[in-house]
């Protein structure tokens, strides 16, 4: 459970890269490789002040996610990257006025049931591993 944090750090920051990345093809409209170096393109796109933003914050996103893997199982940690999906409805809705709807919002509800249900998963693997190195130290001592 210390690792919470550094696991909503990662959702976070993925979160925000993903819309940092929507804004920048947003500022840079209907996107057409025609009559165009393809290569000279994807470089424009990758250097546009947004775009290039939100690849930069997604490496920090990913670095944080190498140092939880680095803590914790990955069955407990991979599942939280799904609040990404929950963050960017919510801030897709309120920033770019994209609709937020009954399913939409049922699907979230799931997904944050299902993250809680993980995070308890996580604190009863904690508890159990304490009580067998507890038990391991007992052990020695006698």
């Amino acid at each position: 459970m210390k690792y919470i944090p550094f696991i909503l750090f990662t959702v976070m920051t993925n979160a925000a890269a993903q819309l940092m990345l929507k804004h920048g093809m947003m500022t840079l409209g209907p996107l057409s490789f025609e009559g165009v170096n393809p290569l000279l393109k994807v470089l424009q796109i990758v250097f546009s002040p947004w775009v290039f933003l939100g690849l930069c914050v997604f490496v920090i996103s990913m670095a944080s996610h190498l140092y939880v893997l680095s803590k914790v199982e990955l069955s407990f940690a991979y599942p939280f990257l799904s609040l990404a999906y929950v963050a960017v409805a919510v801030f897709a809705y309120f920033v770019f006025r994209e609709d937020l709807n009954a399913y939409r919002i049922a699907g979230i509800a799931l997904i944050c049931v299902g993250t809680v249900l993980i995070a308890q998963s996580g604190r009863n693997a904690e508890e159990a591993v304490a009580q067998k190195s507890s038990k391991s130290e007992r052990s020695m001592i006698r």
